[in-house]
């Protein structure tokens, strides 16, 4: 069961596709290992592996060419239902016993997965550390004496011990991207609403996120695109549609903190990292760009002092009245807070928080990502247990105001520190650009040639980007065919697709016409006099490109946009002369932002 064994999600399917390994065989390796690996503190529960390797045989039955996840096993942390499995968000007194599977769970087993167990986590999703279980401490897999990140403990490292190729964890506060870097694992967080939390035990309802745990950025971004899309039986559900992977671009943007605006804990050899790991960027052609952190730690801050410790207390209050000595004493003095705030202390947080996102917007509007380290530093298991909630925070530094903004982040392996210890960092983007980050997260992760996991596993070269068709011709959209907008339905009826969420060059003026419905006309001007609008690609067959052209009105027209990037691709303007009445919009750097704004007055 060594190496040469394949270990990736698209390494399985492939041998399984090719008849050289069964689905059966897999999952009977897989239960070797966790015997063979022998942490009882992993799983909270393990599916009969009878009944799992019988399922496995009955996929024989079916077309393996259309089941992405042929065959593949999958973990899922224990505060996300499946069927067969008792959810305990870790705290045996709130066991219940789900009817169905949540709707990942059952995405990921209609793709041909096999789920094989449900994971050990911080009680009830609080905490980044993974040591707050009644079930155990999930030892790291990387290093026995270091904590193996939290909340998503088991999940994380289930993956990177290898004893499976995917798992399940949750995100509220840095959960899917802690315990991917301490136990040198890829950590994909979605765009909320992009995984529907039907089936989720919640920890804070507006802010959690179902998360990925993989061994690289491709298998993550697959198992993402088998789970995404939306779902009714979730009201925070949307409709977000994933892009996809595109090569690494060209003049990439980064964003860098500003210089002392960063913060280790003391721990230089993770400070020595994360520079190595900005001119490892540099060197793949990305620019860095500074931005001011500070507004990003403020909304961190609001994380836990403010009033989203409700949401926390109001999922375990009736636990905390009846027995509240069933809950984790950390867990239980973190969650009661919440009792004691105000409606007053909610909203005033919210008009904070509506403003910092404000800031964070402007943050964007010249880059295309942010890169930060995934958390400070690292700690062992007895620092933790001997200063549970001020190291705890610690690691949150740089996780706990993604959710709060509704970024999207994916945090990736970036070294193997001399003392033994995994740094990684995590791009950060705005909602709606997980492609974006996969496609340079992926490139950045085959850069450092590390090893998979803790297995010592090494990366196979990246896989080609399937070929766009090469017919199909892409045009830009800047107004209501955006995705979620009025008119996107006429690029769907064309059987359009969306390529990626992209921006022009800082060449063009945005107007909002005085049309019925309203739309934007963007129009071209000198060279750097403008802005950069954002925009999104689709493809179109030549024939419904014809058809979508030629139904355009007056005053819009298709023309050629030039992207931030330095591609030049068909794309809608506008005619001058009806701009005499239209009102200048460039500030807003997009329609979704202006609509969004426009829909409040």
């Amino acid at each position: 069961m060594g190496a040469e064994q394949p270990e990736t999600i698209a390494a399985i399917v492939a041998a399984h596709r090719a008849g050289t390994l069964t689905p059966a065989e897999t999952i009977a390796r897989t239960y070797q290992r966790i015997r063979d690996h022998n942490d009882p503190a992993i799983f909270i529960s393990l599916r009969d592996e009878k009944d799992a390797i019988a399922e496995a045989e009955k996929l024989a039955t079916k077309d393996a060419a259309s089941l992405p996840l042929y065959g593949v096993p999958v973990a899922v942390k224990d505060n996300i239902d499946a069927l067969g499995f008792p959810t305990t968000a870790a705290c045996p007194a709130f066991s219940t016993t789900p009817t169905h599977d949540s709707t990942a769970v059952a995405r990921l087993r209609a793709a041909g997965a096999i789920i094989i167990g449900k994971t050990n986590l911080d009680q009830f999703a609080t905490g980044l550390v993974g040591v707050r279980s009644p079930y155990g401490v999930p030892k790291n897999s990387i290093r026995e004496d270091l904590i193996p990140g939290g909340s998503s403990s088991g999940s994380a490292v289930a993956v990177g011990a290898g004893l499976v190729p995917l798992s399940l964890g949750t995100d509220t506060a840095g959960s899917g991207r802690v315990p991917a870097m301490l136990n040198n694992i890829v950590g994909l967080k979605p765009s909320l609403g992009m995984i529907s939390n039907a089936g989720l035990v919640p920890a804070c309802r507006t802010l959690d996120c179902i998360s990925v745990f993989a061994l690289t950025v491709d298998d993550a971004a697959l198992a993402l695109s088998v789970m995404a899309g939306p779902d009714p039986a979730d009201p925070f559900s949307r409709d977000r549609p994933l892009g996809a992977l595109t090569p690494f671009p060209a003049g990439l943007r980064l964003g860098v903190p500003r210089n002392g605006q960063l913060i280790f804990f003391g721990d230089k050899k993770a400070e020595a990292a994360y520079a190595d790991a900005l001119k490892r960027w540099t060197a793949l052609g990305a620019k860095l760009v500074e931005f001011d952190l500070e507004p990003f730690y403020e909304t961190a801050r609001l994380l836990y002092e403010g009033p989203w410790v409700a949401e926390r207390y109001l999922v375990i209050k009736d636990l905390l009245a009846s027995a509240p000595d069933t809950i984790h004493p950390v867990t239980r003095e973190i969650t009661a807070a919440g009792a004691r705030l105000t409606a007053a202390d909610t909203f005033s947080a919210l008009y904070r928080l509506q403003g910092l996102r404000k800031i964070a917007e402007r943050t964007f509007a010249n880059i295309d990502a942010l890169v930060l380290p995934t958390a400070p530093t690292a700690y062992t298991t007895a620092q933790v247990l001997a200063n549970p909630i001020e190291l705890n925070s610690r690691l949150g530094t740089y996780t706990n105001f993604v959710n709060l903004l509704d970024l999207c982040g994916l945090a990736v392996p970036a070294s193997m520190r001399a003392d033994g210890i995994p740094f990684g960092i995590t791009l950060l983007a705005p909602a709606g650009h997980d492609a974006l980050l996969a496609s340079i997260g992926r490139v950045f992760h085959a850069d450092t040639e590390l090893s998979l996991g803790a297995k010592g596993t090494a990366q196979a070269p990246l896989s080609p980007l399937p070929p766009s068709s090469s017919d199909e011709i892409p045009i830009a959209v800047v107004g209501a065919h955006l995705s979620g907008m009025v008119l996107n339905g006429e690029l769907k009826a064309l059987d359009a697709k969306l390529i990626e969420a992209t921006r022009t060059a800082p060449d063009y003026k945005l107007y909002a016409l005085k049309t019925t419905p309203p739309k934007p006309g963007m129009l071209r001007v000198e060279a750097g006099k403008g802005a950069a609008i954002e925009l999104e690609l689709w493809s179109l067959s030549p024939s419904a490109f014809g058809k979508f052209v030629n139904a355009i009105p007056s005053p819009m027209a298709i023309g050629t946009v030039r992207l931030a990037d330095g591609r030049s691709v068909k794309g809608f303007l506008v005619e001058p002369e009806v701009l005499g009445d239209a009102r200048d919009i460039t500030a807003y750097g997009g329609w979704r932002a202006y609509m969004k704004e426009a829909a409040t007055k």
